[in-house]
């Protein structure tokens, strides 16, 4: 909970105490229940509140790992036991392209496209993993987007929140008007320019600034 608060930052392995109910939780109906109603309301935002100017510049921006593929099958064999992430064995895992759809991320993906909404995927993964990452999308479901945005060697090294304001601050730049950002981590929704609105899905396995 205190992670879903933002108050416990910067941990490198999941609390002891915690991983028996983190395994239980990402693993349960609850984490896809949770996950769904994150869906649910970007629906209703985007039914109430959204003036859509269906002049091909109305955007939506989604992150990848775990929040449309899920990374729970890696970390369920690592974090959970206590190791530390290892970069190298998480990026191992992610070039074999096996990483599983979100369902209700799918879902909410596929109603966006329908309504003519540009789609931007926006993810702190690294350039080379850009083919493989592309065929899973597609494999598990995902595809029409408008462009992805991957890290390459000139950004690597800023954190991942001025990584993706900077992407933000691009998109805009090129007329496009963000009306909705959907990630897992505070990091992908947070900062300058902000879009119109943001939401977060649950995310309890790890955390990245």
């Amino acid at each position: 909970m205190n992670v879903e608060l933002h108050n416990i930052r910067e941990f490198r392995v999941v609390p002891e105490e915690c991983i028996e109910y983190i395994g239980k939780y990402v693993t349960s109906t609850q984490y896809k229940v949770d996950s769904q109603r994150v869906t649910e309301e970007c629906l209703v935002y985007l039914s109430t509140s959204c003036n859509l100017k269906k002049d091909g510049l109305d955007a939506w921006i989604f992150d990848v790992d775990d929040t449309l593929l899920s990374t729970v099958p890696y970390y369920k064999s690592n974090l959970y036991g206590g190791r530390k992430l290892n970069v190298t064995s998480l990026e191992e895992w992610m070039s074999k392209g096996n990483a599983p759809a979100l369902d209700h991320s799918l879902k909410l993906y596929n109603e966006l496209k329908s309504r003519g909404v540009q789609i931007i995927l926006v993810t702190a993964r690294k350039e080379h993993l850009r083919s493989v990452t592309i065929d899973n999308l597609f494999k598990v479901g995902y595809y029409g987007w408008n462009k992805i945005v991957f890290r390459d060697p000139t950004n690597e090294l800023v954190s991942v929140q001025k990584y993706k304001s900077d992407v933000r601050r691009q998109i805009m730049r090129d007329g496009y008007c963000i009306w909705g950002i959907v990630g897992d981590q505070y990091s992908s929704i947070e900062g300058i320019p902000s879009p119109e609105r943001t939401f977060k899905l649950p995310n309890p396995m790890y955390y990245v600034a």
